[in-house]
């Protein structure tokens, strides 16, 4: 199987299916959705222990704001739309909700977290009395006895894509497979080529977006890290862009022990091998126990507890029923989105996205799907896994050279030509109008461009190093930094006011969530061991034998787990 080429221009017939205007206009209606972490903390800059306030809804069943590991990890799902601008502006809104019944708690301006005390001082999230509640929290704290639980309150920005229905069969009668097959098996195939290039390419999203060099000196566990000093509570390194998504993080650590590596040349392989690690026995966690002295202190002992547990940078998504296994889900139904996870929060916005890193991510995601994709061999597996790591750590360094199939180049010539590869996608882009271009007159897609290409350029640019130079120049620590932008976002959003009438329909869907889990709880059938066996017994052709009435009408899932 040939190896793909690292780098190249668009082919023409690729781009062929838009030189119709009805085709070019659908990409006015691809859809975007943001899925923002983000930790409450005391203002003294501690991880909170409070519980979840009743006011912001049931975790368990709001659509919008709901929990993380953490109870103190706050998550904001904002619906998928077709304007980035009205998706901010419901992250927004849903930032001006939370603090409004957060007291004197702050939102954490950064993916790295707080000062720590060290793993028992984080709250496990919890979701009620309910058998899929108590789920939720045992998988939780299956996750804490894996990989500890200070990895676990790391924050992200998941970035989530998807191209109209109606797209995908003149992208077939191009580009992709047999006709006969139909536009559904189009989709799916061309969304699992776009998630692989995504992994090709997936080191330029910690280099231009990447916002943790450094990190607070509590937060490392192991005695003999490499990471250098840069003052008595913070380490880093000089050239980092994002220690979130290098080797201080559980993702790699997963995999130790495990042999588990998620196969990404199709669909059915995709989840074919993510259900074997849910039903495969691990050793490496039989020594955790699963029912101890009465206390479930993992879902099981198998590879994964559930598919959610493997780490990735990018996911196929579709959404779920009550309890329905994610991958029996893309079985059933296909792939409905991509989800871009590798995005740190940008300490230097309040909402920790901004609009023109928005255009880039889909323009850059749009690309990775119109890029020829073949699978991936084991010896490019590698290459991609090297080259998140050497970015995340190294990205800005001189000179700094990945490995593709031409073999070594330097990260700058790759992206510089990436990015020229790009740009007359850019400008289709913003010919299709529609909310998707909206901003700098017209142009928002080509200007997300050139700001990235400048960035290539000079990597002085990158909010990483810009953080840095931050840091150096007020000659503070991590902490000390995040906190201080922590509580400059804390005072931006008191002086905002939230509409009204959203606030009322926020505050109903907070009181309609509550609602839900209670008679989700007054529902409940049998105890918790037989519904884990209920729920572990599903198969593809076996309906869902949990479903609730009670879920809310666009799906109550794990994967928000």
């Amino acid at each position: 199987m040939s190896e793909p080429l690292s780098f190249a221009a668009l082919p023409a017939r690729r781009l062929r299916p838009f030189a119709d205007p009805a085709v070019r206009a659908l990409l006015a209606d691809c859809l975007i959705g943001l899925e923002k972490e983000t930790l409450r903390v005391t203002p003294a800059g501690r991880v909170a222990q409070t519980p979840h306030p009743p006011a912001l809804g049931s975790a368990l069943t709001h659509p919008h704001i709901t929990t993380d590991f953490s109870e103190a990890l706050v998550e904001l799902v904002t619906p998928a739309l077709s304007r980035p601008q009205t998706v901010l502006d419901v992250l927004r809104d849903l930032h001006l909700f939370v603090y409004r019944h957060i007291g004197d708690e702050r939102l954490w301006a950064a993916s790295m977290p707080c000062v720590l005390d060290g793993g028992a001082d984080i709250p496990l999230a919890r979701y009620g009395r309910s058998n899929a509640a108590e789920m939720k929290t045992v998988y939780r704290r299956g996750l804490g006895n894996r990989y500890g639980r200070t990895m676990q309150i790391i924050a992200g920005v998941h970035f989530n894509f998807s191209l109209p229905e109606a797209f995908w069969e003149p992208y077939q009668a191009e580009v992709g497979g047999s006709q006969d097959d139909g536009p559904a098996a189009a989709r799916d195939a061309g969304y699992m080529g776009m998630v692989r290039n995504l992994q090709r390419l997936g080191w330029m999203v910690p280099y231009l977006f990447g916002a943790s060099p450094a990190v607070c000196r509590s937060f490392v566990q192991d005695p003999t890290t490499d990471l250098e000093v840069f003052d008595a509570q913070t380490f880093y390194y000089p050239y980092a862009t994002s220690l979130r998504m290098g080797d201080i993080g559980y993702q790699n650590r997963q995999e130790e022990g495990t042999g588990l590596k998620a196969n990404y040349d199709s669909l059915d392989a995709y989840t074919r091998s993510l259900t074997w690690a849910i039903r495969t026995p691990c050793p490496h966690y039989e020594s955790i126990g699963t029912k101890v002295n009465g206390r479930w202190e993992q879902l099981n002992d198998h590879v994964l507890q559930i598919e959610n547990e493997y780490y990735s940078t990018v996911r196929p998504k579709q959404l779920t029923d009550w309890m329905e296994f994610p991958t029996l889900a893309l079985r059933r139904r296909g792939i409905r989105y991509v989800e871009l996870r590798s995005v740190d929060v940008n300490p230097f916005e309040p909402l920790g996205i901004e609009l023109e890193q928005m255009h880039f991510l889909a323009l850059f995601m749009l690309y990775c799907l119109l890029l020829p994709s073949p699978t991936i061999s084991p010896r490019e597996r590698r290459w991609i896994d090297s080259n998140e790591v050497l970015a995340a750590h190294r990205g800005r360094e001189p000179g700094l050279r990945l490995q593709c199939s031409a073999g070594a180049i330097a990260l700058r010539d790759w992206g510089e030509q990436v990015l020229e590869a790009m740009a007359p996608l850019a400008e289709l882009m913003d010919g299709a109008g529609g909310g998707a271009s909206e901003g700098a007159g017209g142009s928002a897609f080509q200007a997300a461009l050139r700001a990235q290409q400048l960035k290539m350029a000079a990597p002085e640019a990158t909010p990483s190093a810009r953080i840095l130079d931050e840091m150096r120049a007020r000659g503070e620590g991590f902490a000390e930094y995040a906190r201080r932008l922590t509580e400059q976002h804390w005072e931006g959003f008191r002086r905002l006011e939230l509409d009204p009438a959203r606030a009322a329909s926020l505050a109903r869907l907070a009181a309609d969530s509550r609602a839900r889990q209670a008679q989700i709880e007054a529902h409940d059938e049998g105890d918790f061991d037989h519904f884990l066996a209920r729920y572990f017994a599903q198969t593809e052709t076996e309906p869902v034998t949990l479903r609730s009435p009670f879920a809310p009408a666009d799906g109550l899932n794990e994967e928000r787990a």
